[in-house]
């Protein structure tokens, strides 16, 4: 992916090395795979943290004077990726919907910190807050996705700042309150399938952003398609829960199986449009 020397977002906060508390409550969206790991270590009533160990604690500095110059890296990455999905949702609500896009904060931390759905932290993984309208994001992550959930590769981190906008598009359109609302009032079983259907289209917006991504910035490189299929694929419920040592459960996925994840960005890449998206719809997944 290109990223190098283009527009950052003014949309960061970075508030690395500013810790916080608090307890963490459901009902954010995305969390993408590292959530989904400890929502099966709850369903099993497995500690499943062990896997998200072995990121360093020096990944976690002191103060932000302390960033290494990975980190800043890293944040660079992130601030660049989040201008790029600035761009291409403004660009995507005005002619395909007919309004305006407002965009999402972006919010650095490290270790814990507080946000209006609770606390973030490497436990919880990337997710989207609606109650604030913002994505919580430690960098670390990406080290995760590539050294313990398989999925390397700068468009991967790429996917997965996308996913959570994805989220934030939701928000915007009116589907999240909705479909959180429906959740409230079903079965255990019945709101994991909704939020099955959320997590898809995200993962099928993520692909409209991809699609132009490439076509607005030419940032895209020959195989980076392909490191965001994988990382979809690696995130799936199905493989985190045989990568748990459990048998999958359908009726306990939150964010589909790897096959339908990897389907669902493809679905947008190809489409490019906010109606190749409807999950809510599809009669399959």
């Amino acid at each position: 992916m290109k990223w190098q020397g283009r527009r950052g977002s003014d949309n960061i906060e970075d508030r690395r090395g500013q810790g916080g508390g608090g307890g963490l409550r459901l009902g954010g969206a995305g969390g993408l795979g590292v959530l989904a790991i400890v929502v099966a270590g709850w369903v099993f009533g497995v500690d499943l943290t062990p896997l998200l160990s072995g990121l360093d604690e020096a990944q976690a500095p002191a103060s932000r004077s302390q960033l290494t110059d990975r980190q800043r890296a890293a944040g660079e990455f992130v601030s660049v990726t989040l201008a790029d999905t600035e761009e291409v949702w403004t660009e995507v609500f005005r002619d395909q919907l007919g309004r305006s896009y407002r965009p999402a904060k972006l919010v650095l931390f490290s270790q814990v910190y507080p946000s209006a759905c609770g606390s973030a932290s490497a436990a919880t993984g990337p997710f989207y807050c609606p109650s604030d309208g913002k994505v919580y994001l430690d960098t670390a992550f990406f080290d995760t996705l590539s050294r313990q959930l398989g999925a390397g590769g700068d468009f991967a981190a790429a996917y997965v700042i996308a996913h959570e906008i994805g989220h934030h598009v939701q928000d915007e359109l009116g589907i999240l309150s909705k479909a959180n609302d429906l959740r409230s009032r079903m079965s255990e079983a019945d709101s994991n399938a909704i939020s099955v259907r959320i997590e898809l289209q995200a993962d099928c917006f993520a692909g409209v952003w991809a699609n132009h991504a490439a076509a607005q910035f030419q940032s895209l490189e020959p195989g980076d398609i392909d490191e965001a299929l994988n990382a979809a694929a690696h995130i799936g419920d199905d493989t985190l829960q045989r990568n748990a040592g459990r048998v999958p459960m359908p009726d306990s996925f939150t964010h589909g199986t790897s096959a339908q994840r990897a389907r669902w960005f493809a679905n947008g890449y190809r489409g490019g449009k906010v109606a190749s998206c409807d999950t809510f719809s599809a009669r399959s997944l």
